[in-house]
Formats: structure tokens, C-alpha cells, sequence
């Protein structure tokens, strides 16, 4: 692929937004690709890859800043891990041709862009929520919060690794039901920590299947790894709620074009 400023300019977009909201990594940086005339399934190789290189990034800034709740990436991991290792066993079982597998993957990350966009425009009414309930039995028995935090790495795990979306938006409001009392930036920590482990496995996995394309990684982490730095920094100090919707309505409007 020649080299194209555009690119650059887009990892530098996508890595500042996840450094500063924790969302938006490959909910925005997959339908930029495809916008780009990238293949589906290249797409999603190479931004697992993309997604894990710029958040070790965010894990630098983001553990100097005490934002990072190792338990909890631990129990994340321990059913993300798995469940990506499972699902790239299953995509090169299937031994489906590359348009079918290019057709499964647009499908599925339309519904993945979707259910991301809501989840983003409800977050503070699903925080409010879960704060409510923040003192039942359920948040104090800790088994249970450490089995259902497993569960929903294997949901993530499986998720990701087909669309490469949902570590950031649907984790971090996952995260909010789970563990409602941990601030907001220590979530956001927590699940940029966690990402990279996720998107490490997934994309190794798909570049073993061919689905990578080295000089696009090159180019949108020369954009994202300063981009990244500079949001991360400045996490918790501008309100995000209007860069939050404005996020929200275009993955909306991005999924629902490639569903229907």
C-alpha cells in the first residue's frame, strides 16, 4: 500500500479519542478502513494489531496516573483470552472463501457498531443505574462479581476478535454495571489495559491467516501512538460528553449502512 497522509491523520484522530474517552478504537478505526477501500477481514487484522500497539501506549500513561485496576484486567483476561484463541479456531475451521468470510464480518460488526452506539448515548443513564444498586448483596459478594467479570471477557473475547469492536465501549459499560463505585478514568485504565492483551492474541492470530496488511499498521501508528499520549493525558480535564454523542450518532449511522 503506498503511503496516504490521510491514514496517519486517522490513527492520530482514533488514538487521541481512545485516550481521552476510552472508546471509540475499532468502533471508529474499522469503518475508516473500510471507507478506505480496505477489505473487511484485512481491516479487522490489522486494527486488532493498530488497537494493541496504541493502547500499550495509554497503559504507559495510564499506570503512572494510578488508573489501572490490575485485578480486574486479570479477570477480564482470564475469559477474553480463551474466548479470541476459540473464535480464530473457528474462523479458520470454517474454511469459508474470503467474500463469504468479507460478508460475515461486515454483518457482524454492523450489529457490533449498533449495539456500541447505544451503549455509548445511555452510558451516563446506565451509570446512574448502576450506582443506584451499588450497595445490593450482589456488588459485595465478590465470587460472583470475579465470575460475571470472566463472563464478560468471554463475550468481549469472542466479540473483538471477529469485528475487532467493543473492547473500549462495550467493555467500559460493562465494567460501569460490574464495579459502579470504581471512577470513570480508573475504568477507562482498566480497560485499556485489558485491550491489549485481547487485541494482541486476535491479531496475531489473524495475521497468521493472512489478514494483515504491515504498511497500513505502519501508518496509522505513526498517527494514533502520539495521538494516543495526548489524549491519555488529557483524560478527565475536557468534557467528553459532546465528542461522546457526537461519536455515538456516526457509529450509528456506520452500522446501520452496513446491516441494512
Amino acid at each position: 500500500m503506498d503511503f496516504q497522509i490521510g491514514l496517519v491523520v486517522a490513527g492520530l484522530f482514533v488514538g487521541f479519542v481512545v485516550g481521552m474517552t476510552g472508546v471509540g478504537g475499532g468502533s471508529l478505526m474499522t469503518p475508516i478502513l473500510l471507507w478506505f477501500g480496505i477489505p473487511p477481514t484485512t481491516a479487522v487484522g490489522t486494527d486488532l494489531l493498530y488497537a494493541a500497539f496504541t493502547k500499550m501506549g495509554g497503559i504507559f500513561v495510564h499506570h503512572k496516573k494510578k488508573n489501572i485496576n490490575w485485578k480486574i484486567t486479570g479477570w477480564l483476561a482470564l475469559g477474553s483470552v480463551p474466548a479470541a484463541l476459540v473464535t480464530l479456531w473457528i474462523l479458520e475451521s470454517i474454511n469459508t472463501d474470503i467474500t463469504t468470510l468479507n460478508k460475515l464480518i461486515k454483518y457482524s460488526l454492523g450489529w457490533a457498531l449498533l449495539v456500541t452506539s447505544i451503549a455509548i448515548l445511555f452510558k451516563k443513564k446506565l451509570l446512574t443505574l448502576s450506582q443506584r444498586h451499588a450497595g445490593d448483596k450482589f456488588h459485595s459478594e465478590s465470587q460472583t462479581q470475579n465470575l460475571l467479570t470472566v463472563a464478560i471477557g468471554i463475550l468481549l473475547g469472542a466479540t473483538v476478535t471477529l469485528t475487532s469492536i467493543g473492547a473500549g465501549a462495550l467493555g467500559t459499560v460493562t465494567l460501569f454495571f460490574l464495579y459502579p463505585l470504581l471512577p470513570t478514568t480508573k475504568l477507562v485504565g482498566t480497560e485499556i489495559a485489558h485491550a491489549v492483551p485481547l487485541t494482541l492474541v486476535a491479531g496475531i492470530g489473524h495475521a497468521t491467516m493472512g489478514n494483515l496488511d504491515l504498511s497500513l499498521l505502519a501508518q496509522l501508528l505513526m498517527g494514533s501512538l502520539p495521538g494516543i499520549y495526548i489524549g491519555s493525558m488529557l483524560s478527565g480535564k475536557v468534557p467528553d460528553l459532546f465528542l461522546r454523542n457526537a461519536i455515538a450518532i456516526m457509529l450509528f449511522m456506520v452500522g446501520y449502512k452496513l446491516v441494512f
